[in-house]
């Protein structure tokens, strides 16, 4: 059973199903590209790790009251009591905690040359919210774009800013940054919001390569229908994060409409 939505579904931008969904639609869109592309290129899913600052950082400065128990114990023991001058009054504090994120992406390689023809990120969270996290990404994504590799981005994430915001299009809820590399500084940008359907987009590979296209909207209703989330997800409840008013009021009806909201 596919999403209800006809583009992107807002209800899989929750914190606890986007892990899923990044991961599989990674390989998703691998799985859709080896056969197209063999037995010129290989399609590898790659990791790439990030240390950045938690957002659920442990909290420390809780008291340990272990020791003072220990000590009042010995003293009961030997009818003695321990004394000792007292620490100065404390204020208790919240640590950031470095947290280590483990991301995938794409990297299509020829095999004759193992040269890497086309990089394809989907961006998280830790991409788009500021700190250590964006900061990464955001120079490795330079370095991509100053090399003669291909480059795609796709933002399924409404929250935080966008990484990019073509002033040649309006403005747009999602999108899709395909960047052949003989077409730079230029560059195709795929933007779209919640009542339109994803666009499909060709793959770029070299000049003289058949360009496969990727179907997005497709690979999703896939991952949404094995994953069971037709089951789990409560439409009647608000989405995380939540839609703006128009978007709030449109989903709705079109919920209505598709019998998910009664």
């Amino acid at each position: 059973m596919p999403s209800p939505f006809p583009g992107m579904d807002p209800y899989l931008e929750h914190p606890r199903a986007w892990p899923n969904i990044h991961h599989r639609l990674i390989t998703a869109i691998a799985d859709d590209l080896a056969p197209k592309l063999l037995p010129k290129y290989q399609v590898l899913v790659e990791e790439r790790v990030y240390q950045v600052d938690s957002q659920d950082s442990i909290l420390v400065g809780a008291p340990d009251v272990s020791v003072g128990q220990r000590q009042q114990q010995r003293a009961q023991m030997t009818g003695t009591v321990a004394t000792a001058l007292r620490p100065a009054d404390a204020v208790t504090v919240t640590l950031s905690i470095p947290e280590t994120i483990r991301q995938g992406y794409l990297e299509i390689r020829e095999i004759a040359t193992s040269q890497v023809i086309t990089a394809v990120e989907v961006l998280s969270p830790t991409n788009k919210r500021p700190g250590r996290g964006r900061l990464e990404y955001e120079t490795k994504r330079a370095t991509l774009l100053s090399s003669p590799c291909n480059f795609v981005e796709i933002d399924l994430l409404r929250q935080w800013l966008p990484l990019v915001s073509p002033e040649e299009a309006g403005p747009s809820t999602y999108g899709i940054l395909v960047s052949p590399q003989e077409l730079r500084p230029q560059a195709n940008w795929y933007g779209f919001n919640l009542a339109d359907a994803i666009p499909c987009f060709g793959l770029p590979l070299q000049p003289e390569d058949e360009v496969p296209v990727v179907d997005l909207k497709a690979l999703l209703d896939g991952i949404y229908d094995r994953s069971g989330y037709g089951l789990v997800i409560d439409y009647s409840q608000v989405p995380v994060p939540p839609l703006g008013p128009e978007d709030a009021e449109w989903a709705r009806k079109w919920l209505e409409r598709t019998g998910c909201l009664r």
